[in-house]
């Protein structure tokens, strides 16, 4: 089973893309998103989608228009990640047979999101919310949408997190900062698969 966490590669340039996303998947992590305010991010996605998107689903993050998310689409992109709710994003992601996850913190923009037909919700961020927030709104959510906890959230507080609902979470700068060495990330992403695991 997929190990359920999303990748968030902030910073992360052409070249480094392919071993970065080698590490990564390797770890057992295999969704992975380029935030769009990375350097050249389109160029970092299509080298990995080209590469690996036979064994990972490939996309990218602060997706805020339609616009974008067809750009993403053109280049073999799965994945649409965003840190706000709009049901445009949504939809035209949804129509163009991708994964959305936008972001949310209230229940007003968790049914919002739900009803535009997003994936799954993106709670940010998590560490502003907190774990009683995500307990209450899992009490009004429908039964099989899956809410991953992103943005202060790792194996110090995993355990906590899944008992409070999360399904899961995006991780970004736990796993890798501009910079960072291929081995340092594979090492962090396979302490991280571990970590959770023993947590669930």
């Amino acid at each position: 089973m997929t190990t359920p966490i999303i990748a968030i590669l902030r910073g992360l340039t052409p070249p480094e893309a392919l071993p970065i996303a080698r590490a990564l998947i390797e770890a057992g992590i295999t969704r992975i998103e380029v935030p769009l305010n990375s350097p050249d991010p389109l160029d970092s996605i299509a080298l990995m989608v080209d590469e690996f998107g036979d064994r990972a689903t490939i996309g990218a993050g602060t997706v805020l228009t339609p616009d974008d998310v067809q750009r993403v689409a053109d280049i073999g992109g799965r994945l649409i990640v965003s840190p706000n709710t709009d049901p445009e994003v949504i939809r035209e992601t949804r129509r163009l047979e991708m994964e959305s996850w936008p972001g949310v913190f209230t229940a007003t923009e968790c049914f919002s999101a739900i009803a535009a037909g997003a994936t799954g919700l993106k709670l940010f961020p998590a560490d502003q919310a907190g774990t009683v927030a995500l307990k209450a709104l899992g009490a009004v959510l429908p039964r099989g949408v899956a809410v991953y906890a992103v943005g202060g959230v790792g194996p110090a507080n995993f355990a906590e997190w899944l008992r409070a609902g999360a399904r899961g979470f995006g991780i970004g700068s736990a796993l890798y900062k501009p910079g960072d060495s291929t081995d340092s990330v594979s090492a962090r992403a396979a302490e991280m698969v571990a970590a959770l695991a023993a947590a669930s």
